[in-house]
C-alpha cells in the first residue's frame, strides 16, 4: 500500500506539470468483466415494510407477496406506447399527448365550506362584537378569513398542471438518466387507496427538486394531484402564487403567533379547517419531515411537524375515521443542487431565479453528468392503529445530562437502564395548540416514519464509491482493486436487507460513478496500464464524507458495535497493538451491552434514527447479534460454564423466557445479570481486522468532530450566541483539517450537532442575555481536568 501511495503521489506531481492526468473515457479498463454479482436485478431485497410492533394489522393487510415479483419502471421514459395513438407524428408529440391524457380530477373551490366549518365559526363568533352566533359572518372578518385562505392555497388549475407535466417531462429527461420506481410499491399504495382513507405522504428532503418531482411521479402513476406543503421561506411571492395553482400549500405567518394572539387563533383555525377539508375530500397530501437541504439545524422540520400535527388532530377529532401514512424517500446519485451555505439555502427562490437555476443546471450537468434517481414508497400504515398501539411503548426517559455526565466525570460507573430524551426541533406554530401528550405523539411518529423512509431508501453507487475512497483508500487505490471492493460492498449492502439503486455491468457502472465524482477524485494512469484513483484533498474529502453518510444506516449497528468494542479494549490493549493481541482479551456480554449503551447515549438521535418503539436494551442486543453474524465476535466457553449451544439442559424458571419486543420493564436488568457469564473474543479470521477498522471509520467523522469540540472548549470565546459559537467551532474544525487532514470533520452541521450534544450533556448552558440566549461553559466542566475527561471519554470510541 505504501509503494502504491508513493507511486500515486509522484504521478500526481508529474501530472500537474505535463498534463498526464488522464480521463476515464480515453484510458479504458483493459479487462473484460461480467455483471457485478447474481444479486443485481435478481435477488433484490424487498424494502419498506411497516413496523410490525406498532401497526401489525397494516403490516399484514396492505401487503401481498405477489408484488415482490414486479419490476421497476422508468417514470420519465414516455414513448408512443404510453399514449392511445400511433404514428410518426405521435412519436414526436408523445410528451404532449401523454400530458393531455393524465387523469386530473376536478378540484372545487372549498372556501365556502372552510368558512362554515365549526372551528372557524367558533373563532369568528368570539371575535365578533356581541358574538356572531349563528348569524351572518361580518364582512371584515370574512375578508380576513379569505385573505388567510388565499395565503394557504388556491384551486389547482388543470391546464397549468398539464402544461407543467409536459415541461417537467422534458426537463427531467435532460437532467436525469432515469427516475426509477418500483411497481410493487406503487401497487401497495393503490391497494391502500381503495380502503377509502386519505393518503398522507411523509417524505425525506434531499433536494428542492423533491417538491416538483414527487407530485409528477405520483400523478403519472394515477395517485392523483398531490397537495404539497411547501416552506414559505424558500419561495418568493410570485413563485408561491404559481405553486398554489399547481396544488401547493403554505402555512400563513400568523399561524406561528402566540396562543393568546387573536390573529394567530384565527389563522390556525383556518389552517385546521383547510386540512380537514383536504382529508375529507380524499386529496393526497405531501409533507416533508426533514428541513430543506443546506439548512443548519435539527433534522426534523418544524414546518413538517406542524402539518403532521394538523393531520393527527383531524383524525382524533373524527373528521375522517383514519388516514394512511406513506413514508417516501428520493435518492440521487448526486443532488443536482446542494447549497451548503445556510444564507443561500434560506434565500427565497423567485420565479426568474428558478428559471435561471434550471438553465444553469442543464448547462452544468448536460449529457456527461446526468444522474440516476430512485423514488421509494414504503408500505402505508394506519394512523389510527399507530396512535392506539404506540402509546403502550412509551416509558420513562432521562436527559443526556442525567445519563452520561456522572459517567464522564468519573462520579459513577453504572449505566442507567433508561431511555434518552433528546429533542432538538422547537415546538412552534399549530403544534403548540396540541396537548403535551399529542405533541409527543407527533414527534415520535415523525421519528418512526423517518426511520422507515431511510430504511427503504436505496444506496446509490456514488455513496458506495465515496465510502471506499474515504474510509479505505484515502491515499489512492488501483482501479483493478477498486472493482472487486465495489462488488464486495454492494453484496454486503444487499445481504443486510438494503436495496441498491443501480444494476448492470461493473465496468459501465464504475465509469458512470467516477465521472460523477470527477471533481473530487483524480484518475492517474501508471506505467502498468492500470488507473490510480486518488481522492483530491481538501473540500473534495468533505464532499465524499457527505456522500458516504448515505451508506451509514446500512452498517450503523455494526459500526456502533465496533466502536463500542474499541472503547472496551482502549484501557486494556494499545490501539496500535497487533490484532492477535486484541483477540486474546475476553469481552463479557454485560460489558459490551454497557459500552454500546454509552455510545448510543452519546450519538445524536438525528444520526441514529432509532424507532421510538424499540428500547435501548433491544437495540444493544441487536448490535451484538450483528457483530456475531458478521463474524467479528465469536463465543468463548469459560471453564465450568454451560456451553452456549446446549439448550437441552436449561431449567425453566418461574419467569417467562420471552417478553414483548420493546418491553422496557425491570426484567431488562435481570437479563443483564443472566448474561454476565457469557464471553466473546474478536475473531482471528484474516478479513476481520480490515473490516473492523472499516466499521469504526464509518462513525469517525462524527466522533472526531465531537472530540475536536471538546478540545476547543478552553480555546473558544464564551459567552457567545449559539450561532456565533458554532461559527467559532467550524473555523477551528477547518483549521484542524488543514493541519491534520481531517477534512471529513469540517462540516458546519457536525459543529452544530456537537454544540447541541454538549448542551444536552451539561457541558454548555444556555442563559438569557441582553441580545438573546447566550451559551456559557457550565461549572461542572470549567476546569481543564473535566474537559480532558470529556475528550478521553469520546476518544475511546475512535479507532485511528
Amino acid at each position: 500500500m505504501n509503494t502504491m501511495a508513493e507511486a500515486g503521489l509522484q504521478t500526481q506531481q508529474r501530472s500537474s506539470q505535463d498534463g498526464r492526468e488522464t480521463s476515464l473515457w480515453s484510458s479504458g479498463f483493459g479487462m473484460k468483466l461480467e455483471a457485478v454479482t447474481p444479486f443485481l436485478g435478481k435477488y433484490r431485497p424487498f424494502v419498506g415494510r411497516c413496523c410490525q410492533t406498532c401497526t401489525p394489522k397494516s403490516w399484514e393487510s396492505l401487503f401481498h407477496r405477489s408484488i415482490m415479483d414486479l419490476g421497476f419502471c422508468n417514470v420519465i421514459l414516455v414513448k408512443e406506447d404510453n399514449t392511445r395513438f400511433r404514428g410518426w407524428l405521435v412519436r414526436r408529440l408523445c410528451y404532449f399527448l401523454w400530458s393531455l391524457e393524465q387523469h386530473i380530477p376536478p378540484c372545487q373551490d372549498a372556501s365556502q365550506k372552510i368558512m362554515e366549518s365549526t372551528g372557524v365559526r367558533n373563532v369568528i363568533s368570539g371575535r365578533a362584537p356581541g358574538g356572531a352566533g349563528e348569524g351572518p359572518v361580518p364582512s371584515h372578518v370574512k375578508k380576513e378569513v379569505q385573505r388567510i385562505l388565499g395565503h394557504i392555497q388556491a384551486p389547482p388549475r388543470p391546464f397549468l398542471l398539464r402544461l407543467s407535466s409536459w415541461a417537467l417531462l422534458r426537463f427531467l429527461n435532460r437532467l436525469f438518466l432515469n427516475v426509477q420506481l418500483y411497481r410493487g410499491q406503487v401497487k401497495m399504495v393503490h391497494k391502500a387507496a381503495q380502503a377509502g382513507s386519505p393518503l398522507v405522504f411523509l417524505s425525506t428532503h434531499k433536494s428542492v427538486l423533491d417538491g416538483i418531482l414527487l407530485p409528477f411521479v405520483l400523478l403519472s402513476q394515477g395517485v392523483g394531484v398531490l397537495r404539497v406543503a411547501w416552506d414559505p421561506r424558500t419561495c418568493s411571492p410570485i413563485l408561491r402564487a404559481l405553486l398554489k395553482k399547481l396544488g401547493g400549500l403554505f402555512l400563513p405567518p400568523e399561524a406561528n403567533l402566540s396562543l393568546d394572539s387573536p390573529e394567530g387563533v384565527l389563522a390556525r383555525a383556518v389552517v385546521h379547517a383547510t386540512v380537514e377539508q383536504l382529508l375529507a375530500s380524499r386529496q393526497p397530501l405531501l409533507i416533508f419531515l426533514e428541513e430543506p437541504p443546506g439548512v443548519r439545524g435539527p433534522r426534523l422540520s418544524t414546518l413538517g411537524l406542524s402539518w403532521l400535527g394538523l393531520v393527527v388532530q383531524a383524525v382524533q377529532a373524527g373528521i375522517v375515521p383514519d388516514a394512511l401514512l406513506v413514508p417516501v424517500a428520493v435518492t440521487y446519485d448526486l443532488v443536482p443542487e446542494a447549497p451548503h451555505d445556510a444564507c443561500h439555502a434560506l434565500a427565497p427562490l423567485g420565479l426568474w431565479t428558478g428559471l435561471l437555476a434550471v438553465l444553469r443546471s442543464l448547462r452544468r450537468w448536460g449529457c456527461s453528468r446526468r444522474v440516476c434517481v430512485r423514488v421509494h414508497l414504503a408500505q402505508p400504515f394506519s394512523l389510527q392503529e399507530y396512535t392506539i398501539n404506540a402509546r403502550s411503548c412509551w416509558g420513562s426517559r432521562q436527559t443526556l445530562e442525567q445519563l452520561l455526565q456522572p459517567i464522564v466525570l468519573g462520579q459513577c460507573t453504572v449505566v442507567p437502564d433508561t431511555e434518552k430524551e433528546q429533542e432538538w426541533t422547537p415546538v412552534t406554530g399549530p403544534l403548540l395548540a396540541l396537548r403535551q401528550e399529542d405533541q409527543l405523539l407527533v414527534r415520535r411518529l415523525s421519528w418512526h416514519v423517518l426511520n422507515a423512509s431511510v430504511a427503504s431508501s436505496a444506496v446509490m453507487s456514488t455513496a458506495i464509491m465515496a465510502t471506499l475512497l474515504l474510509f479505505k483508500h484515502q491515499k489512492g487505490v488501483f482501479l483493478s482493486q477498486l472493482l472487486g471492493e465495489f462488488s464486495w460492498l454492494t453484496e454486503e449492502t444487499l445481504l443486510r436487507g438494503f436495496d441498491v439503486g443501480f444494476s448492470g455491468q461493473l465496468r459501465c457502472l464504475l465509469q458512470h460513478t467516477l465521472s460523477l465524482l470527477r471533481p473530487h477524485v483524480a484518475l492517474l494512469r501508471i506505467q502498468q496500464g492500470d488507473l490510480l484513483v486518488v481522492p483530491r484533498p481538501g473540500p473534495g474529502l468533505t464532499s465524499l464524507a457527505r456522500l458516504s453518510a448515505e451508506l451509514l444506516p446500512t452498517f450503523l449497528s455494526e459500526a456502533v458495535g465496533a466502536c463500542a468494542v474499541r472503547g472496551l479494549l482502549a484501557g486494556r490493549v494499545p490501539p496500535e497493538g497487533p490484532w492477535e493481541l486484541q483477540g486474546i482479551e475476553l469481552l463479557s456480554q454485560k460489558e459490551l451491552h454497557c459500552q454500546i449503551l454509552l455510545l448510543l447515549h452519546l450519538l445524536p438521535q438525528d444520526l441514529l434514527l432509532l424507532q421510538p418503539c424499540q428500547s435501548s436494551y433491544c437495540y444493544c442486543q441487536e448490535v451484538l447479534d450483528r457483530l456475531i453474524q458478521c463474524g467479528l465476535l465469536v463465543a468463548e466457553e469459560t471453564p465450568g460454564s454451560q456451553p452456549a449451544c446446549d439448550t437441552g439442559r436449561q431449567r425453566l424458571s418461574a419467569k417467562l423466557l420471552w417478553k414483548l419486543t420493546g418491553d422496557s420493564t425491570d426484567s431488562d436488568s435481570d437479563d443483564f445479570e443472566q448474561t454476565e457469564g457469557r464471553y466473546f473474543r474478536l475473531s482471528q479470521q484474516s478479513r476481520c481486522p480490515d473490516f473492523f477498522l472499516f466499521l469504526c471509520r464509518l462513525l469517525s467523522p462524527v466522533l472526531k468532530a465531537f472530540a475536536q469540540a471538546a478540545t476547543f472548549l478552553h480555546r473558544g470565546h464564551l459567552p457567545d450566541t449559539e450561532s456565533g459559537y458554532a461559527e467559532q467551532l467550524f473555523q477551528f474544525l477547518q483549521a484542524t483539517a488543514q493541519e491534520e487532514g481531517l477534512f471529513e470533520c469540517a462540516d458546519p452541521n457536525l459543529a452544530i450537532s456537537a454544540i447541541w450534544t454538549f448542551r444536552d450533556l451539561g457541558v454548555l448552558q444556555q442563559m438569557p442575555g441582553p441580545t438573546g440566549p447566550m451559551l456559557h461553559l457550565s461549572q461542572a466542566f470549567a476546569s481543564r481536568e473535566s474537559q480532558e475527561k470529556l475528550g478521553q471519554f469520546i476518544r475511546q470510541f475512535i479507532c485511528s
